[in-house]
């Protein structure tokens, strides 16, 4: 009960926003919070990096950019049938995780940033070379991605999709970390030899690890270039990937719907703080500072006291 306490409030929340008179800024609303959505799908893949392995990618957002294009070019070449479209990406971005991952998890600490921050920077390179899909300037879809030809991804279809695949990824990034998965990841995060001497490969775990986070964050990707209909090279530059880890360490790296909290928050006060000043990010950055200094659970640790005495 405690452990779903606080998701459920959030995902509830979210459900019940349209129903609200949100009167003329009602589309402007919807739209942020779906984009709140797809970044927090995007957050929460890094999560299963981050906080149960203990992995700090820097190189995450290139999952996101493989979803977007997988979508794009199977686009140009008239397929949008979700059923073929969202395993394609969710693949493609879990098969680039598993060869780059191979070489990265041989590397430690900062080496390892270094490794997934140069391989996020060869594909947004490789991206911006493809002329046959717009190159620098991206691609803008001819048709979103439809279901058995019907148009789910348009309008409100869009808002409860999002909604409903952020369901199903944090029950199953619940179920992975309290599985025997989860605890393995967390025991070599804190002491790796212990863990290789009980017979388990951590290698193999930490390349699963970012396998699967990987296509949850392409599956980001997918939902994100359908809210937009473009897809860009800059869906991988290493400042995306440095927005999501913000996202995971300001909701509070580790407890899953930390990642959906600090997504959202990230998202509307973008929003919110650019609507009055251009220079936004004088007043973010240190609002972020401060959240580190002051909030070390992040935002997950500061539930209001009845939802903590519901979990409990």
């Amino acid at each position: 009960m405690r452990r779903i306490a606080a998701p459920a409030l959030i995902f509830a929340a979210i459900a019940l926003v349209p129903l609200l008179p949100l009167g003329g800024e009602r589309g402007l609303v919807l739209l942020l919070i779906a984009r709140a959505m797809v970044f927090g799908l995007a957050a929460l893949s890094l999560d299963v990096l981050l906080g149960l392995g203990g992995m700090v990618s820097f190189g995450h957002a290139a999952y996101l950019a493989i979803g977007a294009y997988a979508v794009a070019i199977l686009d140009a070449n008239n397929i949008s049938e979700a059923l073929i479209v969202v395993p394609i990406a969710m693949l493609a971005s879990a098969a680039f995780a598993t060869a780059t991952g191979a070489v990265a998890l041989r590397t430690r600490g900062v080496n390892f940033i270094m490794i997934t921050l140069a391989f996020a920077q060869m594909l947004f390179f490789a991206l911006g070379s493809l002329s046959s899909y717009g190159g620098d300037d991206g691609y803008t879809l001819y048709d979103r991605t439809e279901l058995l030809g019907r148009p789910v991804l348009k309008g409100l279809g869009h808002y409860y999709v999002c909604l409903g695949f952020l369901v199903l990824a944090y029950v199953f990034c619940r179920v992975l970390a309290a599985s025997r998965f989860g605890r393995v990841l967390r025991a070599a995060r804190q002491n790796e030899e212990r863990v290789e001497s009980l017979g388990y490969r951590v290698l193999a775990y930490r390349l699963a690890a970012m396998a699967i986070g990987a296509a949850l964050c392409g599956l980001a990707g997918v939902l994100l270039v359908n809210g937009a209909e473009f897809a860009s090279p800059s869906y991988g530059t290493w400042q995306r990937s440095g927005e999501l880890l913000v996202m995971v360490i300001l909701g509070g790296a580790g407890s899953l719907h930390g990642a959906l909290l600090g997504a959202g928050a990230v998202v509307l006060l973008e929003e919110g703080l650019g609507r009055l000043t251009e220079h936004w990010r004088l007043i973010f950055g240190p609002l972020l500072v401060l959240s580190v200094l002051y909030f070390r659970g992040g935002l997950a640790g500061i539930c209001p006291t009845w939802i903590k005495r519901v979990r409990k």
